[in-house]
């Protein structure tokens, strides 16, 4: 019975000792998964950037439309019948061109009894209206055999040499305006228009408190109106000053303090508190510290990283 114990005994002892015991390969294979979970927590993958040195301007968008300031206005002066109608819409018509024919609503009644009654008095009873300026006819209220009553508006005619751009210009930018007397109006179509400033409308729109300024434009392009064009008004320009793309400029949540991640050496990126100065749609001026062309700053991957980091950079 003692032996039996004691056989026991030894192999249960046997067996602890064997479940002790791991899998060298299985060993082997855990240790490199680690190392590389090590790896990929220890470095943020990166993108680099450096300093830009150049003229930078700070700009708003607003915007123009075009329009004719003057138009005339084609009038009937008398009662009657059109007999003739030379006018369409889009048509270019010149000062003193005949666009109607008017029979008076009497000769129409009388037909030619007045001149049957004495052949020297050749009345006919007809009206030739002519064209009041020169332009486009944007606008045609009648056609031929309509009847039209003294002083009504037949045709208007928009004057091509009144032919401007208004831009909506919020007040408070008006102190802006005095270095902006020269513009460009960028079209739909990628065309761009050279302008200048040439007057101010009397009024301010009172919902968007905006105020419309003239731009003349020097061109034969024929250009419709209501179309809308972009302006940009230059706000601040500096020249030769030193910027980076937005992107490498970071911020806290209310945005009262700025820093970018520079590069100390090939594998370490530390914080660096910034003065900003202009802003572009792409780019920020740094005005302090004092960067080098050849300081290396992180463009992306630089968000959350602590005030200093370990950085792999992606070529």
């Amino acid at each position: 019975m003692r032996l039996l114990k004691t056989s026991l005994y030894i192999g249960c002892l046997l067996l602890a000792l064997a479940s002790c015991k791991s899998d060298p390969a299985k060993k082997e294979a855990a240790e490199p998964a680690a190392t590389e979970e090590k790896t990929e927590a220890g470095s943020t993958p990166i993108t680099l950037t450096t300093p830009l040195t150049g003229d930078m301007a700070e700009t708003v968008e607003l915007n123009a439309v075009s329009a004719f300031l003057l138009k005339s206005y084609v009038k009937s002066s008398a009662n009657g019948y059109l007999q003739i109608v030379d006018a369409s819409l889009g048509k270019y018509v010149t000062k003193g061109q005949e666009l109607f024919v008017l029979k008076t609503k009497e000769a129409q009644s009388l037909g030619n009894t007045i001149n049957a009654l004495d052949t020297s008095l050749h009345f006919d009873g007809v009206i030739r209206i002519k064209s009041p300026g020169t332009g486009y006819i944007s606008q045609l209220n009648y056609r031929s055999g309509d009847y039209v009553q003294d002083g009504e508006q037949m045709a208007v005619i928009t004057d091509t040499r009144s032919f401007v751009f208004l831009l909506d210009l919020p007040y408070e930018l008006k102190p802006y305006l005095p270095g902006n007397r020269e513009l460009q109006l960028k079209l739909a179509d990628g065309s761009v228009l050279n302008g200048h400033v040439d007057m101010a409308m009397p009024t301010v729109d009172a919902v968007s408190q905006t105020q419309s300024y003239v731009i003349k434009v020097n061109t034969d392009k024929q250009i419709p109106e209501n179309l809308i064009a972009k302006v940009s008004l230059i706000k601040k320009a500096k020249s030769h000053t030193v910027s980076l793309l937005k992107s490498a400029v970071l911020t806290n949540e209310i945005q009262s303090e700025f820093w970018i991640m520079k590069m100390i050496d090939s594998v370490t990126a530390v914080k660096i508190p910034v003065t900003k100065g202009l802003e572009t749609s792409d780019k920020v001026e740094i005005l302090s510290p004092a960067l080098l062309a050849t300081d290396k700053i992180l463009l992306t991957g630089n968000y959350g990283l602590p005030d200093t980091a370990k950085v792999a950079i992606i070529k």
